[in-house]
């Protein structure tokens, strides 16, 4: 038997065997583990801000995606996975663009996410995710193979190299079959989503049978975009979750309150994915912080500061009482938010008093100075999420570098934070 043979025949094998194992041993196969009820996306452009104590909140959450569709770039998703890669939480790459790409993304990352638009245009479905091929083909395979190995193999394999190394790509990608249903959403502008394209729950649920079957789509995303979809979106859920068996169904629109997530998950989601306010988190934090830098100080004990944090706002109706209402296995998220906004605000007055010490410092001072201090938020960031608490120093040594307009590794992570000092 040829190897072309032999290699035909093993593929077949290995077909029959995974749909086999899936169907009808039921086998969960998925790479995507089912035990993930809550995402939290976390978009890397400048205007969408991290909270400053952000493993806290996110060591609540299952997992992490990492990415956006409005001035993301490649330098920003990688300063976005270099922040949560000692946070302690999963983070996976869905990239709007194949250039947000990197092996530096790569390596970070739990594993890449390519969406696929069910009921877009032909371009949603197909025509972007062969256009990244042709860059991971041509551009980043290549490239990303010969740093591994240490030599350039175009010579030897010309573009068998690239296809090889974009055949290993998908193979290892997760691939997420988006339902889009707000129309007045970028998504849904991006995918030439139109009234025409809205899906009833039955042909919801025979695009979720073509997904898991024929696309092998590990994830189905029923999206509403920063809207809630109310009792549409549960029985889009219980037709989808009638239908399929192996694929992950995800929903994502709109969810800033328990009643909601449990309406979606009890319809049949799996997980339920926020994102809009978690990033408002950051806003609360720097609002507080303005009021809190005249009227408290580093000395301020932290049951003071928790008073003063109720009085100054109900934190169940901030973002922060919000997105820990969102995750079903929080208990009592407005007294987890009263406790993780004090600890923010006393870390960031330790900063703002290290700050007040120096005058004209080098970035060794900084260092030196941050190191010193006894700073709120590392004991915090260590027990609760199991971070580094290294993270906490690189976030003061950043805020300090912003602020004295020194150059600093860490400088960047102030780019990613709403609070100024």
């Amino acid at each position: 038997m040829s190897l072309t043979s032999l290699a035909k025949r093993f593929e077949s094998l290995a077909a029959t065997a995974s749909v086999g194992g899936r169907m009808l041993l039921g086998l969960d196969t998925n790479p995507v583990p089912a035990d993930w009820t809550h995402i939290t996306k976390i978009d890397p452009e400048g205007e969408k801000k991290l909270p400053l104590l952000f493993p806290v909140y996110l060591a609540q959450t299952s997992a992490v995606s990492v990415g956006g569709s409005q001035d993301v770039t490649e330098q920003n998703t990688e300063e976005t996975f270099a922040l949560l890669a000692d946070s302690g939480t999963p983070a996976f790459h869905e990239p709007s663009e194949a250039s947000h790409v990197t092996e530096t993304t790569r390596d970070m990352a739990d594993f890449l996410a390519v969406p696929e638009v069910l009921n877009g245009d032909s371009n949603a479905l197909v025509g972007t995710l062969g256009k990244g091929l042709e860059y991971v083909r041509n551009d980043l395979g290549p490239s990303m193979l010969e740093d591994k190995i240490g030599l350039s193999i175009g010579g030897l394999f010309d573009s068998r190299a690239g296809d090889f190394a974009a055949g290993m790509m998908m193979q290892e990608a997760v691939f997420e079959a988006y339902i889009i249903m707000n129309l007045d959403s970028a998504a849904a502008r991006e995918a030439n989503v139109t009234e025409d394209n809205l899906l009833s729950p039955q042909e919801a649920k025979e695009r979720a049978l073509a997904a898991q079957h024929h696309l092998e789509s590990e994830i189905i995303y029923l999206e509403y975009s920063g809207t809630f979809g109310e009792d549409e979106a549960v029985e889009i859920l219980e037709k989808i979750d009638d239908a399929v068996s192996w694929s992950r169904i995800w929903y994502g629109g709109g969810l800033d309150n328990r009643r909601d997530v449990n309406r979606v998950l009890d319809a049949g989601a799996d997980a339920a994915v926020v994102g809009d306010v978690f990033h408002r988190v950051a806003e609360v934090e720097a609002e507080l912080f303005e009021q809190a830098r005249g009227e408290l100080d580093a000395e301020t004990g932290r049951e003071a500061i928790e008073a003063w944090v109720t009085d100054a706002v109900d934190v169940a109706d901030t973002d922060a009482g919000r997105y820990l209402s969102t995750i079903p296995d929080v208990t009592q998220p407005e007294q987890r938010a009263t406790e993780y906004l004090a600890e923010s605000l006393a870390f960031a007055l330790a900063v703002e008093e290290i700050a007040d010490g120096l005058s004209d410092p080098t970035a060794a001072d900084i260092e030196r100075a941050v190191s010193e201090a006894s700073l709120p938020g590392r004991e915090t960031v260590a027990n609760v999420s199991g971070a580094d608490a290294g993270l906490v120093d690189r976030v003061a040594t950043g805020l300090l570098s912003a602020h004295f307009d020194v150059s600093s590794e860490d400088q960047t992570a102030a780019r990613h934070l709403a609070v100024e000092l």
